[in-house]
């Protein structure tokens, strides 16, 4: 089969509603996917950030994407005091929604809520994966906050780090208090959610007054939506609807797109297995078809500009007889190779994710393998995404994309890949040592440890690579809103204005 010249899709252009403006400060805004929970701790999954993060939930420290600088939030200065501890000095005055004052108990119970093992938060895990974080009040405005191993990019990690009321019950929540300028005024499943502005907001008062957040899986319905005033934003559309020069932008998002094998199972805990899925793969026949021609195949988990992921390593070449190959030489050895393999995808996690999911298992017939494609919604996905897997003894790969924008691996290694990460589909004794040892270097040779990570991952073909992707944003031209690298996984309404 030619890929290069059967990828393309037509896509179906669908009615759908959307509520008329109420006013002219208000905006609406289309998203790919629902949000399956509403609680501040998940909020470095991209659809809960786009709407949660520095709107309802913010954070102590905040990472300028446009220049790399670390800027004040919550905490207004910092220091590293020694011995693994930073000392952070909290903004005075600043007020949760619920109209409680926040001092360093809120944050001393937001550290130790989002590392709960009571409570699977996405971004304890995350981040926070392979150390210990022990918060100690000072007075009301002063918390010491310290890691072990110590951790001299500390302040980096806390700019993800959720801040709630100390009153927060462990449990999640359906009702996010936070201290951002906005309030979760409506959810309704399934259809829309509604953030109104805070009057009382601490910090200068944003634009927007309201926005609606409305869930639409079409990518060409969403482009459609703000071409005819149905909506205002569309944070993720297809290369293919990006064709208005004054709404439409592109941009690179710090996504990197893969499929996590679990390699604990039969047959893919068989390193020729996983060779033989990484070189049934054509990932030049994507670009510029299905994918971004802008888009670059991947190597790392992380985007090249990240610390440690600038060495090269090699693209695995495309060669479905030598996928085939491997295969035979490992069913010689006993190795149940014709066992199906559930490949598993996002539905609407990014534009044309469905057909390619369909080349992809094609292309793994062609190499031999036995493959079962299933696509489901977020929401049943996550089950399969995070320990324990919903596949259990069955053999899978799962489609998913991961965002790292803050410039260090220690955002991604831990959970991807250490024996208890919890999205980790492999343990391996030299990996996890590898990762325990870049996590707590520092200075110069923080890079190079990373990248001898990075080299184990890749040599262990622990997971099948394809992109670091470009995105597609669709703007409306009464909005004063470029999209940056951050707009994948958050979208601050504060930084919209309006002509």
């Amino acid at each position: 089969m030619n890929y290069r010249t059967h990828l393309l899709c037509g896509v179906a252009l669908l009615a759908c509603a959307a509520p008329a403006f109420a006013a002219e400060t208000d905006v609406i805004i289309a998203l790919n996917e629902e949000l399956e929970v509403v609680e501040p701790c998940m909020a470095s999954q991209s659809n809960i950030g786009r709407v949660l993060l520095q709107n309802i939930s913010e954070t102590m420290t905040e990472l300028n994407t446009d220049n790399g600088n670390l800027m004040p939030r919550l905490a207004e200065s910092w220091e590293d005091v020694g011995g693994g501890t930073w000392r952070f000095h909290l903004r005075d005055g600043v007020t949760f929604s619920d109209g409680s004052t926040l001092d360093a108990g809120d944050i001393k119970h937001s550290v130790e809520r989002t590392l709960s093992p009571d409570l699977t938060c996405e971004i304890g895990a995350k981040y926070f994966g392979g150390m210990t974080i022990t918060p100690t009040v000072v007075d009301d405005l002063t918390i010491d906050i310290t890691s072990d191993p110590a951790q001299p990019i500390l302040p980096l990690l806390l700019s993800t780090l959720t801040v709630v009321p100390a009153e927060t019950p462990i449990e999640f929540t359906r009702e996010p208090v936070g201290t951002g300028p906005y309030v979760l005024s409506e959810w309704n499943i399934g259809q829309s959610i509604i953030l109104d502005r805070r009057d009382d907001y601490w910090g200068e008062q944003p634009a927007v007054t309201k926005a609606t957040y409305l869930f639409r899986s079409d990518d060409a319905v969403r482009a459609a939506m703000v071409a005819t005033g149905e909506a205002d934003i569309s944070p993720l559309i297809s290369q293919n609807d990006a064709t208005n020069a004054e709404t439409d932008f592109s941009y690179p998002n710090s996504e990197t797109t893969y499929l996590r094998i679990d390699s604990n199972i039969a047959p893919l805990n068989d390193v020729r297995v996983r060779q033989a899925l990484n070189l049934a793969v054509d990932r030049e026949a994507f670009l510029g078809t299905l994918i971004p021609a802008d888009a670059q195949i991947a190597t790392h988990m992380t985007v090249p500009t990240t610390l440690g992921a600038g060495a090269a390593l090699e693209v695995p070449a495309y060669d479905p007889e030598g996928a085939k190959a491997l295969l035979e030489e490992a069913r010689a050895d006993g190795v149940p190779v014709d066992t199906e393999i559930l490949l598993l995808g996002r539905l609407g996690n990014f534009p044309n994710v469905t057909e390619v999911m369909e080349a992809l298992q094609q292309m793994f017939t062609d190499g031999g393998f036995n493959i079962k494609l299933q696509m489901v919604e977020v929401a049943e996905w996550v089950k399969y995404y995070s320990k324990p897997f919903a596949a259990g003894e069955t053999p899978a790969m799962v489609q998913a994309m991961h965002d790292n924008n803050r410039g260090d691996p220690v955002f991604s290694m831990f959970f991807k890949y250490a024996c208890e990460g919890l999205q980790s589909g492999i343990c391996d004794a030299e990996l996890d040592a590898d990762i325990a040892a870049a996590t707590g270097t520092a200075g110069e040779g923080r890079g190079a440890a990373w990248e001898k990570a990075f080299a184990k991952a890749h040599d262990l073909s622990a997971d099948v690579f394809l992109f670091h992707m470009v995105g597609f944003s669709r703007v409306s031209e009464r909005l004063d809103f470029t999209p940056t690298i951050a707009t994948n996984s958050e979208l601050q309404l504060s930084q919209i204005k309006f002509k």
